[in-house]
């Protein structure tokens, strides 16, 4: 089967995948929207970037010390956490348009920067936590699932976004997006109630029981930090080329080919449609022929499209490029989470995605500021080109780091609590 089958999945998972879902549908509604809604207030290019990318910022900061925090505690609380701070956030901005106030709300809530359904800088508490109830033979699968409901949440949010238009006739200017962050603060509200009642066995490392099993713990932990020094490297090519192209592509098109919320929204929905259906295929592949492959193959093709993205003439065959893009680029998410999470032990999960996290949204957070300056000073398409260049160093280094890891396949027995990799002498 293509996708897992929710019975056999445990409680705790099937409730994490449910919150994604819901997180992903107001992230969408923003994703299209948020951006739009301060070009309506008056805001520059250079002024939008800069508080997308400080949205990154805070949320790398930050998520360092949830993942490291998370592993000698618990993951739970992390969550909870989050959601009563989107909450509150999505509550002030409803309520109020003023700068300040609206770019700290956007910052702390991550608000227009798409996550996927991701929890933001508590994403790593999420993702090791997922892992718990997940043997490492199904993760690829699973991992994938969870990415694809991200984008199925995703491509609802999006369609959603129409609704300004809507209601255009009972508000004015700006406040036609004003409702949205209604939609957002329910999602949160939803997501405090749906995890409060899930059940995690984690409660922090296991202390050695002697020297011997002490100093065999700090021979694993020396490779595990080599790995996730080279994945920090790596990332960072591929943090600032989604950076430079993804936060503003909604303002891009406004740009370039003047259109508005009403043509946008419709093609974000279905890019993230069909995005989690590659997901959902991307989990079946991996366990085929390998996450490492699989990656390589499907962001070669999503490379080759960025090229020509911005060569298109018209939007509907700039939209079409777009998504396929998308597609192919972001359709591998699921796995990639899913390989990274079983680079390192249990204890150091949570570790280990804050450092994919941080390492990609560290260098993430400056595109929107890069890129808003060239799209103010009309350099349209140079975001794209630098972009792809970062992105073809990325997968060079990519299959050349990770190609002596990779999860059992399909024919592989492991396990539950092992971590599951394949690995050769780094």
């Amino acid at each position: 089967m293509i996708i897992p089958s929710f019975g056999d999945l445990h409680p705790t998972t099937r409730r994490l995948l449910l919150a994604r879902t819901l997180r992903s549908i107001s992230q969408g509604a923003l994703v299209v929207d948020f951006a739009l809604y301060l070009h309506a207030l008056g805001w520059s290019a250079i002024a939008i970037g800069l508080v997308l990318g400080g949205g990154g910022l805070f949320g790398a900061a930050l998520g360092l010390l949830v993942g490291m925090t998370s592993d000698r505690l618990r993951r739970k609380p992390f969550l909870l956490v989050y959601e009563s701070i989107v909450l509150l956030g999505s509550i002030t901005a409803l309520l109020s348009a003023q700068p300040v106030i609206l770019a700290s709300a956007a910052i702390v809530g991550g608000f227009g920067r798409g996550a996927n359904g991701a929890a933001g800088p508590f994403s790593p508490a999420e993702q090791a936590w997922l892992a718990e109830e997940v043997v490492p033979t199904r993760r690829g699968r699973v991992y994938s699932l969870n990415s694809a409901l991200g984008f199925f949440g995703m491509s609802l949010g999006a369609l959603s976004a129409i609704l300004p238009s809507l209601w255009s006739g009972w508000l004015t200017g700006a406040l036609v997006y004003r409702p949205l962050f209604a939609l957002v603060g329910l999602a949160a509200a939803a997501n405090l109630l749906l995890l409060s009642q899930a059940h995690e066995e984690y409660r922090g490392p296991e202390q050695a029981a002697n020297p011997q099993e002490r100093q065999r713990k700090d021979q694993i932990r020396h490779q595990e930090n080599q790995i996730l020094g080279k994945l920090v490297f790596i990332n960072a090519f591929n943090g600032l080329a989604i950076g430079l192209t993804g936060p503003l592509i909604s303002y891009w098109f406004v740009l370039r080919f003047q259109v508005g919320p009403a043509a946008i929204a419709p093609v974000m929905a279905a890019t993230f449609l069909l995005t989690g259906a590659a997901s959902l295929l991307t989990g079946r592949l991996s366990e085929r022929i390998g996450i490492v492959r699989s990656v390589i193959w499907e962001r070669l093709i999503g490379l080759l499209l960025l090229v020509l993205l911005p060569l298109m003439p018209v939007y509907w065959l700039a939209a079409l490029i777009y998504l396929l893009r998308s597609v192919f680029n972001r359709g591998v998410a699921g796995a990639q989470q899913a390989l990274t999470v079983g680079l390192v032990r249990d204890e150091r999960r949570g570790l280990a995605t804050s450092l994919n996290a941080v390492s990609f949204q560290m260098p993430q957070s400056a595109g929107p500021g890069i890129a808003g300056y060239l799209l103010h000073v009309g350099l349209l398409t140079l975001p794209f080109y630098v972009a792809a260049l970062l992105q073809g160093i990325y997968l060079v280094l990519y299959r050349r780091v990770f190609r002596d890891y990779e999860l059992p396949l399909e024919s592989t027995t492991t396990e539950p609590g092992s971590r599951g990799q394949i690995k050769k002498e780094i």
